[in-house]
């Protein structure tokens, strides 16, 4: 992009979206982080809006559990932790990179027909083994993997072209376009491309939200149901061991929860409840304090909560301050 097209590109920040968390050091507040957020009470409707979550976001890995339902809807058998997998923003663990590994073969496949970017794994303490092992940026140790081999497996299965799975002319992308519309309910504002090599669908907040709601309220059975299932029974294989979204899914019954890159967190409680916000600024060390405070607002209490808030700041290898939620 050209720096004046840059200049004329749709934007989703303003500066009149709130503050929803500031850096408090030494009792000094030195910064913040402005965002959108929105929470919906158990009936759908819209029970706190802050900033502007009627404006279309790129939602980025919270899109997951809408792309694992098209292809199950697609006829992909995914199912306990193959299909949480297939929603994952893995950590790069050696079970993910194994069960990775599992399901391309099952399917003919190998490792090399992955399109995601060389990477190293998400967590950085599994980052610093890998490399401590000698090894290099793979394709399989990306985040994505396990999406990007539930997309390969159900172009084996259905004779689609393997090669061109990332285009969005691609029927499997289409299908895609098609759920998340549907979730959604709302049209998809914007088509880009995801760090991952995938396309990627911009949706609104409010309509993020609904979406999630509509995977946790969804009849038993449904391809929308069993991902929600399988990500709940299974959440070590959507995030890692390490992860916030396994924490709250592991202790809150039937909490349904995915984050996305650039700060995007989308949450739906059994009853219905859910939550969706973005931070402008894309800081990820921010979704926790504001993480927890929505959760608190939708009347979660339970101690995961103050670990998942909890974001200190250090100065000379001591705690001297937190990040912490403005709202």
């Amino acid at each position: 992009m050209t720096p004046s097209a840059a200049a004329d590109a749709p934007s989703a920040i303003s500066p009149a979206h709130p503050v929803l968390a500031e850096v408090v050091r030494s009792g000094f507040v030195e910064g913040g982080h402005r965002g959108s957020l929105v929470l919906l009470a158990a009936d759908g409707s819209v029970e706190q809006a802050l900033g502007e979550p009627t404006t279309p976001v790129f939602p980025r890995s919270s899109n997951k559990p809408m792309q694992a339902a098209a292809v199950l809807r697609a006829g992909l058998d995914l199912s306990g932790e193959r299909l949480a997998l297939a929603a994952a923003s893995h950590s790069g663990e050696d079970f993910h990179l194994d069960l990775v590994r599992t399901m391309l073969a099952e399917h003919g496949l190998t490792p090399g027909d992955l399109q995601t970017p060389p990477d190293l794994p998400l967590d950085p303490a599994e980052a610093e083994t890998y490399l401590a092992a000698g090894r290099v940026r793979e394709r399989i140790a990306m985040n994505c993997s396990g999406k990007h081999a539930a997309m390969l497996a159900v172009c084996a299965s259905n004779g689609w072209d393997r090669n061109s799975y990332l285009d969005p002319s691609h029927p499997l992308q289409k299908l895609i376009h098609q759920v998340v519309e549907e979730m959604a309910g709302e049209p998809v504002a914007a088509v880009g491309t995801d760090g991952c090599g995938a396309p990627l669908m911009a949706i609104s907040l409010v309509g993020l939200a609904r979406a999630f709601r509509a995977f946790v309220r969804a009849e038993p059975g449904t391809a929308e149901r069993r991902v929600a299932d399988a990500m709940r029974a299974h959440p070590e294989y959507v995030a890692g061991t390490r992860r916030p979204d396994t924490w709250l899914m592991r202790e809150v019954p039937g909490a349904l929860s995915k984050m996305g890159a650039e700060a995007v967190q989308a949450v739906a409680l059994p009853d219905g409840r859910a939550l969706a916000f973005k931070i402008d600024d894309g800081a990820g060390r921010v979704i926790g304090p504001v993480l927890a405070r929505s959760l608190r607002l939708l009347g979660v209490d339970d101690p995961v909560v103050d670990r998942i808030g909890r974001a200190p700041l250090l100065g000379g290898g001591g705690e001297v301050g937190e990040i912490r939620a403005a709202f």
